[in-house]
């Protein structure tokens, strides 16, 4: 169908002599080739010329502006990056430092905890041992009072057994004389 539209399209073309110069197109006719040349360099080279004087050279300088833009953001970058590594390694050498100086105090802190807890201790157990040997003497003394108080309640219970049991009452002096023997030799049981 296609090459049958374009067949016809051209013998009907042809019939009328569309596609010749005598038709109306003037830019076929070779008498206008001379002026159509002239004013196609003259308007080229205008062109040429305006591209190459005006525009092309703000072109160029936006794109070397753009250029030493980047280059300098690109060392702002580079110095701010350098910076900034440095900071990091500040920062990581006092975090070191701190945490020795943490530990270091830690260390001498429980070093000073541990003395004074034993001093302490040892205080507390002087003055325990001193609690103790108080204590024991408060108990010797009782048990030696106690001595001369079951003596005397041993003689007053001993008296009146003996008044009960015979009906007469005996010489308190003898009575005395047998407890404390009797206590004598028995006290060493019980002190």
């Amino acid at each position: 169908m296609r090459s049958f539209l374009s067949l016809s399209l051209a013998l009907t073309a042809m019939s009328t002599n569309l596609y010749a110069a005598e038709a109306g197109m003037p830019q076929l006719d070779p008498t206008y080739w001379a002026s159509q040349a002239f004013w196609l360099i003259l308007v080229f080279l205008i062109l040429y010329i305006a591209i190459s004087k005006f525009y092309l050279p703000k072109i160029k300088d936006n794109l070397d502006n753009r250029e030493n833009k980047i280059k300098e953001d690109l060392e702002y970058a580079n110095k701010f990056k350098e910076q900034s590594e440095a900071k990091a390694k500040e920062y990581d050498t006092i975090l070191k430092n701190a945490k020795k100086e943490v530990s270091k105090i830690h260390f001498e802190s429980k070093n000073i905890l541990d003395k004074d807890i034993q001093s302490k201790k040892e205080i507390m157990e002087k003055d325990i041992e001193k609690e103790i040997l108080k204590a024991k003497k408060e108990i010797s003394e009782l048990k030696k009072n106690s001595i001369t108080s079951i003596q005397s309640i041993s003689e007053s219970i001993v008296s009146d057994i003996i008044e009960n049991i015979s009906g007469n009452k005996l010489n308190e002096s003898s009575i005395k004389a047998t407890v404390e023997d009797i206590s004598k030799k028995n006290i060493n049981k019980y002190l």
